[in-house]
């Protein structure tokens, strides 16, 4: 409550008996810089107190307009600085045996592709901003060995934006093959968790051959159940699947 200096009051009035000239004069008296210091601190205050994160969600809105169509697109060429988004040699989550320059190839103009829509640009990986949206999140990927590289280049991706590199660690101290089943990288400092479950068809197998089938027959699946390893990743924040490249004639069945 400001008093201004001409008024008649001894006292601070209270709400119920103040006039409005008492308030409002402030703005055309030598009191009108400190009650607009007044305002802007109120201002900054609800600011800070309601909207802390504001800013960062505001910085990490990615920039693809609504109506494109990411999918339809093709590789573009790019040799900006910015490319390649991380140096498998350098990411000990890498295996070896995907590694191309690991393995002898002596060109290097294949890493500067990026995928570019017809009908927009997609903003360039950021490792930092990523890791920001990810914060305190868990993200699950499903599937085959193609998903488990998936999942090692998205690490990689990520490890691009970690200073600290050894607080990023393997929760099972396993390495990483294409034989076991489950693989998870814990970003520590962010308190990210990125999972890989080995998953083929996604769905329940059975081993035991029933009774009277052919020769050539060594397992079913079940259509109606989701893989027994399902519990292990239904409390995940992001979880994607890939299965698709094996529900095709002569992969999985036979027509009869």
């Amino acid at each position: 409550m400001v008093v201004n200096k001409q008024s008649s009051y001894s006292t601070l009035p209270s709400f119920n008996n103040a006039k409005p000239r008492t308030i409002l004069h402030c703005f055309n008296q030598v009191w009108i810089l400190p009650c607009f210091l007044t305002f802007l601190i109120a201002i900054a205050s609800t600011y800070t107190l309601l909207f802390p994160n504001i800013h960062k969600l505001l910085h990490l809105t990615p920039t693809v307009p609504p109506d494109c169509n990411v999918f339809d697109g093709q590789w573009v060429e790019d040799n900006s600085s910015t490319y390649p988004i991380y140096n498998s040699t350098r990411c000990p989550f890498a295996e070896r045996g995907f590694s191309c320059l690991e393995n002898g190839r002596k060109d290097t103009a294949y890493i500067n592709w990026r995928w570019k829509p017809k009908q927009c640009d997609i903003p360039r990986f950021e490792a930092g901003k990523a890791l920001e949206m990810l914060r305190g999140k868990r993200v699950v990927i499903v599937g085959d060995s193609l998903s488990r590289t998936q999942w090692e280049s998205w690490v990689c991706m990520l490890m691009e934006g970690v200073e600290n590199k050894e607080s990023v660690y393997e929760i099972n101290g396993s390495n990483i093959t294409k034989t076991i089943r489950h693989l998870g990288v814990r970003f520590r400092d962010h308190n990210i968790s990125v999972d890989f479950y080995r998953s083929v068809f996604l769905m329940k197998k059975d081993y035991k051959v029933p009774a009277g089938a052919p020769n050539n027959v060594r397992m079913t699946v079940r259509l109606d159940e989701v893989d027994d390893i399902r519990d292990q990743w239904v409390d995940s924040d992001v979880l994607v699947f890939n299965t698709g490249g094996w529900w095709t004639e002569n992969r999985l069945f036979n027509e009869m």
